[in-house]
């Protein structure tokens, strides 16, 4: 529970208080799920939310956008990216590098269904 509290941003005192009532959770598992919370809880978007307005008023077919749909576009496009990124450095650990390659992409393309709808657009 303690790790769903760190997730969700609360604040570093609360998630320090709740991590020791787990006395059977690991440290170092403890450490890990709740590292992320301060920079979600700092900056809820990495991409810059005026850029990514830009690009949605780019499409002629959208008049209108609110923050809260930039919001979700940006936060849905980090998800996607970490996924995807997440799964070519599985194929860049089994070549014994940690550099992400294009051939890295193009494996995890075709290895993972969710990916499907991207296999060509890379060639």
């Amino acid at each position: 529970m303690a790790a769903v509290a760190g997730v969700e941003g609360a604040t570093p005192a609360a998630s320090s208080t709740a991590a020791p009532a787990e006395d059977s959770e690991p440290s170092a598992l403890a450490s890990a799920t709740l590292a992320p919370a301060p920079s979600s809880a700092t900056r809820p978007a990495r991409l810059p939310l005026a850029r990514v307005k830009a690009l949605v008023k780019a499409d002629p077919d959208v008049t209108l956008a609110s923050q809260e749909a930039v919001f979700i576009l940006a936060r849905a496009t980090e998800l996607f990216v970490e996924t995807i990124a997440k799964d070519a450095y599985i194929y860049a650990q089994q070549g014994k590098r940690k550099t992400l390659q294009r051939k890295d992409l193009d494996n995890a393309i075709e290895a993972i269904d969710e990916f499907a709808f991207l296999e060509g657009t890379l060639d």
